[in-house]
């Protein structure tokens, strides 16, 4: 496959006081025939993060239509698992109302922050959202003691499927302290409650990366094809691989296959990552970030086979 880069659709200007700089996690509704809505992420001058949107042209989505003035969802409450920041991760519809999962995170002294995943629903097409609890959905376990988040969710049949950012450990390296990724599964009968699974996925390649994260997951007859980003140790630079499944548990990477990598100049010529694949009429788009992951905003690319 290949993606045909489009440029870059979005950054904020500055205005807002929501959102000073960044749009991060670009995650995308199909609303009808006409309209995609693309939730992003937003710094305000204390770098707290929120969510808000905007609306673009589902033949031309490099075409706004509409931009949030106030964020859709607000940082949590003192102390909660989400009062430092909220990012969009993954929406979907369920019986007409709007889920969506987002990523909590909360600043931390030792480590830099921790990230759960939350959920939040609207009642009105994705215009205002409420937290569907205080408290994550995927919380800590025994298993799993740092940190579970950047859920991708799946509605297939009867089931709800979750691909989600599971930190295995932090480490020092070089001067750096960072976490070291996987992603893992879970599955659900309700789309709040998930009974984990402890399947890994994906690991990263230890001799030349330590994390993995952020996966895009879709299902085409009986396969299924996941994006994610790849984080390097030689530069801390991210890239988006891709990998294939049969069962949505064991996975196959086929990393020469993600069809993007990085522009020789521009917004995204130092990286690429945080995809998130869907489909709009005849067309097939991977919305993505660039360089320092959101600073310079967020892009497009269209599939040609």
């Amino acid at each position: 496959m290949r993606w045909i880069k489009q440029g870059r659709i979005f950054a904020p200007d500055g205005k807002r006081w929501w959102a000073r700089n960044y749009a991060m996690l670009p995650t995308v509704d199909v609303r009808d025939d006409r309209t995609l809505r693309v939730y992003f992420a937003a710094l305000d001058d204390e770098k707290f993060g929120r969510i808000g949107y905007i609306d673009v042209d589902a033949d031309e989505p490099k075409r706004i239509l509409y931009e949030s003035d106030e964020p859709v969802l607000d940082i949590g409450d003192l102390g909660a698992f989400d009062d430092s920041g909220v990012n969009p991760s993954c929406v979907v519809t369920v019986d007409g109302r709007k889920y969506l999962y987002y990523i909590g995170w909360q600043r931390c002294k030792r480590v830099p922050y921790m990230l759960f995943s939350g959920l939040a629903i609207s009642d009105d097409n994705g215009d205002t959202f409420t937290r569907s609890s205080r408290t994550p959905v995927l919380d800590r376990t025994p298993s799993e003691p740092f940190s579970r988040s950047a859920p991708c969710v799946l509605v297939d049949g009867n089931v709800f499927k979750i691909w989600y950012w599971s930190c295995e450990s932090w480490s020092e390296e070089n001067g750096w302290i960072h976490y070291n990724n996987i992603i893992r599964y879970a599955e659900s009968n309700d789309g709040v409650i998930w009974r984990s699974t402890d399947v890994v996925c994906i690991a990263p390649d230890a001799s030349k990366d330590y994390s993995v994260g952020r996966p895009w997951v879709i299902k085409e007859n009986d396969l299924y094809r996941m994006w994610y980003s790849v984080r390097s140790r030689d530069d801390i630079s991210y890239r988006i691989e891709y990998a294939e499944s049969n069962d949505g548990k064991q996975w196959t990477p086929h990393k020469e296959a993600a069809g993007i990598d990085i522009s020789d100049t521009g917004w995204d010529s130092e990286m690429t990552c945080f995809p998130c694949i869907v489909d709009s009429g005849a067309n097939r788009y991977l919305f993505y970030n660039g360089n320092r992951h959101g600073s310079t905003g967020f892009g497009y690319a269209v599939h040609r086979t």
